[in-house]
């Protein structure tokens, strides 16, 4: 039903005024029917608890869509597009319009508006929208309008926007703070009578300048102090004190009294301190949120990979990391590699598993000449691809921190997590009290200032900061040591570790200097296909027998199997060709009484042809990195192989009776989860390729890699093999980390008690706490910035 009402009114859904011509529904009114059809599909689906978020959370839906026409050009789409098949595709949205929990909510739940939306995730701070949606059902310019209806339109380009707002500044922070130094000076100047005591003599002037104070106090207040606010009454329907209860209530308070004061002329107000306390939170929010993006950014395009990618240059392959390489390069891609750029098909049959993209599992055929997306990770034989794309490393990183493949945290959370939630309760319990008492003292003025005074110089701002500097801090230095972790949390989770579980091949060895030897002759021709079955595995035995074999000719594969802890199987030129365990190929048949637990055995054709025989080489230092880790961790090997390295590792590895042989990539995953089972805080180090259910069952997975792309989701960190035996000083520094979090709270804590001890007594002016404040945070910033490198170097990483 509508009817036009001449009554003003706000629209329910997106808050604008409503004089005329309104329309109405479920006795709610609306300033025109797309806001109105908004609230009809919510209400229909069931979903009007958007509503309850916030108040008018909406925008308003007066646009015309005829301009998205250009959504429907298949050359546009294939440039926006992150990820397409027959079925699923994955966009990136920029969405300027996200500003609060409603949208979030509404922006996470598009897929109750149409089935055909299969997930959407968003990042609130970088205002990026991830949506997955079944291009069958709904197209790209479809979905562009569902969000447009719901009044969340994305800011499309063909440039990476989402970046390039991520280096931008924040504008409307800047307007907010341009806002509050404007009022605050002008408010300091008008007040230079009262600070030189020249009122009495200036009678006549005193009412105009307060009342021009609470003119300037105004915009402070309810334009530059909204989010505050909004931060805060957000938590509390949440049932929640969030860091932003305390500041929002002490500017509502500040407020409030000096316009009491003010209007009632009993006083002068206390807008100088409110209008510099705004401004000072600003900028010291402005100077935070610039500290995290440079850190986003910089993480963003540094490489969590040691050295990525395989390139093809004039018959030569060649190693190179991934911000290396451009388009038109040709790449080769084997077995369990991801794909780091968007590419062409040139040679080989791919079976790309996009789970990482789409959260399906099952590999999708393409042929060549298609598009094979940067994000999927290639199941069979070897192939080459022509880079069409340049590579994203941000894009990279948001697949490995996907939540699709997060490990649940433990219910303990952070320190600063534990913190925060008693922080504000006690704030608010000292500031009431300190008022009450004065109040009781029948000190009005006293019980004022000690409640602003309390509130003030008990200011969260330090809490919110030193956790995530110092952490950000620490992974800068880890990764200049070539040590890549997924995020912040993996420092505090590498501070608990008390037990570390070795792999042994890739992990313990390094392929760079072992020696290998072949147990018969091979023919040219057999070489060939030994190397052509080698070259679509990225296990450290194929790669060192490739280099070995020295051929450049490769003949192409069909039907390639690679099977973990076993061996590896093909076709080519109409010969079964096997490579990998004893029981992998006919070896149990034959006479090997030479061969040992590192031995590869080959068979071509059904006929057994020997072994590779291949003396590993332990790392460097490794007996120093056992006797220095045996100090403060259990330490436990699991192997693959059989005992035959025994002997040797009992010569350095502190545990004997800890080491285990002829471990499948199941036995290894019980182990793991027995020791947890034992109330034990495992880091399990792994090559990434048969540990991957054991990197991903651990409290944390650790996936050391030489010179390959061995990126996976299940691990939590990657490691350099050259940086192994800086392990100890990882976690020392991890440890340093929490101790410097906590060092820095002790700070603000000592801090914030003295201030508190003069506060409560009203001895403490809310203008000298409101100074005080910022202070104690560049205080901070400075010691968490110097106290981490001061560790760094103590533990040689710098």
């Amino acid at each position: 039903m509508e009817t036009q009402i001449e009554t003003d009114y706000k629209c329910y859904h997106c808050g604008t005024e409503v004089a005329k011509d309104a329309y109405e529904f479920d006795d709610k009114q609306f300033c025109c029917l797309g806001c109105k059809s908004v609230y009809q599909v919510l209400s229909s689906t069931n979903m009007c608890s958007y509503y309850s978020y916030n108040d008018s959370p909406g925008q308003a839906q007066t646009q015309s869509l005829n301009y998205l026409e250009y959504l429907d050009e298949p050359i546009i789409i294939s440039k926006l597009l992150d990820y397409s098949d027959e079925k699923i595709s994955s966009i990136t949205f920029y969405v300027p319009a996200i500003h609060c929990s409603s949208c979030i909510w509404l922006l996470e739940h598009l897929h109750k508006f149409n089935p055909g939306v299969v997930h959407s995730r968003i990042d609130f701070l970088k205002k990026q929208a991830s949506i997955s949606f079944r291009n069958q059902e709904i197209s790209l310019k479809e979905l562009v309008e569902l969000m447009i209806s719901v009044g969340y339109e994305p800011l499309i380009s063909l440039q990476d926007v989402v970046k390039e707002n991520q280096k931008s500044v924040n504008h409307d922070l800047i307007k907010k703070i341009a806002v509050a130094g404007f009022c605050m000076g002008n408010v300091m100047i008008l007040s230079f009578p009262e600070y030189l005591g020249l009122a009495s003599f200036e009678l006549e002037f005193r009412s105009l300048f307060g009342w021009l104070n609470l003119a300037f106090s105004i915009p402070v207040t309810f334009y530059c102090g909204r989010d505050f606010f909004v931060s805060a009454w957000a938590g509390l329907k949440h049932r929640m004190i969030n860091l932003d209860a305390p500041l929002a209530l002490i500017i509502a308070v500040l407020f409030l009294r000096s316009a009491f004061e003010i209007i009632s002329s009993t006083g002068p107000g206390f807008t100088d301190t409110l209008t510099g306390l705004v401004f000072l939170l600003l900028s010291g929010r402005w100077v935070k949120q610039r500290t995290y993006f440079h850190l986003s950014f910089k993480r963003d395009y540094r490489s969590y990979f040691p050295v990525a990618v395989t390139i093809i240059r004039q018959g030569y392959e060649k190693a190179i990391a991934i911000e290396e390489l451009t388009i038109g390069d040709r790449i080769l891609i084997r077995n369990n590699e991801i794909i780091p750029a968007d590419a062409i098909l040139m040679k080989g049959e791919a079976f790309a598993d996009f789970s990482f993209v789409t959260g399906e599992s099952e590999p999708i055929k393409k042929v060549l000449g298609e598009i094979v997306y940067a994000g999927g990770r290639q199941g069979g034989e070897a192939i080459e691809l022509e880079v069409i794309k340049p590579v994203s490393q941000g894009y990279l990183t948001s697949l490995w921190n996907n939540e699709t493949f997060s490990k649940k945290e433990g219910t303990n959370g952070n320190f600063n997590d534990n913190i925060a939630k008693y922080f504000s309760l006690v704030t608010f319990t000292i500031a009431f009290a300190a008022a009450g008492y004065w109040a009781m003292s029948s000190d009005s003025d006293k019980a004022w200032n000690a409640f602003t005074a309390v509130l003030i110089v008990a200011c969260p701002c330090v809490l919110a900061l030193s956790t995530p500097f110092t952490l950000s801090s620490v992974l800068a230095i880890f990764d200049r040591n070539q040590f890549y972790l997924r995020n912040t949390d993996v420092v505090e989770q590498l501070a608990k570790i008390d037990t570390i579980v070795f792999d042994k091949t890739g992990t313990l060895t390094s392929t760079d200097t072992a020696e290998l030897s072949f147990s018969s002759d091979l023919s040219d021709e057999e070489k060939i296909l030994t190397a052509s079955l080698a070259r679509n595995s990225i296990h450290p035995l194929s790669l060192e027998i490739i280099r070995w074999l020295k051929t450049r000719k490769y003949l192409p594969v069909s039907g390639f199997t690679e099977i973990p802890g076993k061996g590896i199987h093909g076709v080519i030129n109409q010969q079964l060709i096997k490579m990998g365990s004893a029981f992998h190929t006919s070896a149990e048949k034959a006479s090997i009484a030479d061969a040992d637990s590192s031995a590869v055995h080959l068979e071509i054709g059904g006929t057994y042809k020997g072994y590779f025989k291949i003396k590993q080489s332990w790392r460097q230092g490794l007996k120093t990195l056992f006797n220095n880790l045996s100090k403060g961790f259990d330490l436990h090997l699991l192997s693959g192989d059989n005992e035959a390295e025994k002997e040797n590792l009992s010569g350095f590895f502190p545990y004997p009776r800890q080491m285990h042989f002829h471990q499948s990539p199941h036995n290894k995953l019980e182990y793991i989860q027995d020791l947890q089972s034992h109330h034990k805080k495992v880091m399990m180090l792994g090559d990434g390729l048969n540990d991957a259910g054991a990197l991903k069952q651990s409290d944390l997975g650790v996936a050391v890699t030489d010179n390959i792309n061995n990126f996976s989701p299940a691990c939590d960190a990657i490691l350099n093999g050259n940086s192994s035996g800086l392990l100890p000083a990882f976690i020392s520094q991890a440890k340093d980390a929490v101790k410097t979090i906590k060092m820095s709270f002790a700070i603000s804590a000592s801090y914030n008690l003295i201030g508190v001890y003069f506060a409560v007594q009203g001895l403490l002016l809310p203008l000298i706490a409101a100074v005080l404040m910022p202070l104690s945070t560049i205080t901070i910033i400075v010691f968490t910035s110097v106290i981490t490198r001061y560790f760094a170097g103590k533990n040689k990483l710098l």
